[in-house]
């Protein structure tokens, strides 16, 4: 893997070199360009040439040598431009990194036990979690039911782009939402990108709903961080987050109930 990225990080540093300019904050460049400069770079390409940029919107820090250029305060993306074609933008994102010393709710654990004793430690176990617990519903304060698993299309100006999982639901008055769930383990980030993306995808598909996306992290054994975002004219940002631990319900003491009905209840939207 790290022979792999270091092919990848010369490939998207050269790639940034030959468009980059100071004071420059955005510009796009193509798929067909990965061949070129891995031709110039006398580099091996992979049988997916996709996998080196995708590895550094979605897994990878970029390389320094771009990360440099990028003024206090402000972060390099790689977004979707089109079918073929990216851009790479220079502005302020959120971290999305769970927050330390955030107080922890414990769920009982109704993962049915055949799950637990096949699941592994990546997205699609955490997308079951999410969903045996009812975790979506707790958060939102909805009434939520899976609609669909990796979901893969295109979007105007994006491409294609694809969601973990997408859920709808329903609140009090009737109103209807559709709700896109990004899942990440515990060594992978998350990438605002993948929100930009959800929310496009939701304004195509589903102009009718109201969209909340939403992103879920493995934090450790048990523990599970779920974000919810807004779209706001600066960009995305993180409005609300919670830290859910899956426990056996008489892990749960009569304290802790206590402690959960003084809370404040979470501001959603």
């Amino acid at each position: 893997m790290k022979k792999k990225l270091n092919r990848y990080t010369a490939l998207i540093a050269t790639i940034f070199e030959r468009h980059y300019k100071k004071s420059v904050m955005s510009f796009e460049f193509e798929r067909g360009e990965i061949e070129v400069v891995a031709d110039d770079l006398g580099i091996k390409l992979p049988k997916n040439i996709g996998d080196s940029i995708y590895s550094f919107r979605y897994r990878a820090d970029l390389p320094e040598a771009i990360t440099n250029t990028a003024p206090k305060g402000k972060t390099w993306l790689i977004r979707p431009a089109g079918r073929g074609k990216y851009r790479f933008v220079c502005c302020v994102v959120p971290s999305l990194v769970p927050r330390d010393g955030l107080a922890e709710t414990k769920v009982p654990d109704a993962t049915p036990g055949i799950i637990e004793q096949y699941a592994l430690s990546d997205e699609q176990s955490l997308l079951a979690k999410v969903r045996y617990n009812r975790l979506v519903d707790v958060f939102t304060g909805l009434a939520c039911y899976s609609l669909q698993n990796h979901l893969r299309t295109t979007v105007p100006d994006m491409g294609q782009v694809e969601t973990d999982e997408l859920y709808v639901g329903l609140d009090g008055r009737g109103a209807q939402y559709i709700i896109p769930v990004q899942a990440k383990r515990g060594n992978d980030k998350l990438s605002v990108v993948q929100i930009e993306q959800d929310l496009a995808l939701c304004a195509a598909k589903f102009p009718n709903l109201v969209c909340r996306p939403i992103a879920a992290q493995f934090m450790r054994e048990g523990m599970i961080a779920l974000f919810l975002f807004e779209e706001r004219r600066d960009g995305v940002r993180i409005s609300g987050e919670a830290h859910y631990h899956l426990v056996p319900p008489d892990e749960i003491t009569p304290d802790d109930l206590h402690a959960y009905q003084q809370r404040t209840p979470l501001a959603r939207w």
